[in-house]
């Protein structure tokens, strides 16, 4: 399994607006060949700190929806998303490898 992790810090005022964007999102990513799960977390210790975790097959299955139209779409929406404050949050990711179970 390959894991993936985003995030971000979210201004404290938009935390909600945040999370609802991931609740409604696009699941293009679902879609694709690998794909395992999605989820949102929001750190407890520091709830503007919101991590995407997406679960894939292997790391090939990642590489080829990062490289993907789709994945484009994604990303593009969120360059051009009207709220300045949010399309400027740069994301800091991680990626992990399983390696026991």
């Amino acid at each position: 399994m390959y894991i993936v992790h985003s995030t971000v810090k979210v201004p404290e005022e938009k935390i909600d607006e945040v999370i609802a964007i991931y609740q409604n999102r696009s699941k293009f990513v679902d879609e694709f060949e690998g794909f395992i799960s999605f989820q949102l977390l929001q750190n407890e210790q520091f709830p503007t700190d919101l991590t995407v975790q997406i679960c894939w097959e292997t790391k090939e299955d990642y590489v080829k929806y990062i490289t993907s139209e789709a994945y484009k779409k994604v990303h593009l929406l969120e360059k051009n998303y009207p709220d300045q404050d949010l399309a400027s949050i740069k994301p800091v990711v991680q990626r992990y490898r399983r390696v026991a179970e």
